[in-house]
């Protein structure tokens, strides 16, 4: 688990880990609306996450998961 933050620039989700200073952005995501964003997202640098769903709140920090190694 690790304390990610998330943000929004024209259209463009950042995914940033500042303990290991890596940003990447977020090429797919599972649920993609207002009410339900989050689950499963895809990173630029081929990373699986864990984002807990809940309402497109952007920018906010968030505790995820990762899925894969």
């Amino acid at each position: 688990m690790a304390k990610v933050m998330l943000r929004e620039d024209a259209g463009v989700i950042y995914f940033y880990i500042a303990k290991k200073d890596m940003e990447e952005t977020i090429q797919k995501i599972e649920f993609n609306s207002e009410e339900k964003w989050g689950g499963e997202v895809v990173l630029s640098n081929g990373e699986i996450w864990w984002i807990q769903p809940n309402p497109k709140k952007l920018p906010k920090e968030e505790v995820c998961k990762k899925l894969n190694d």
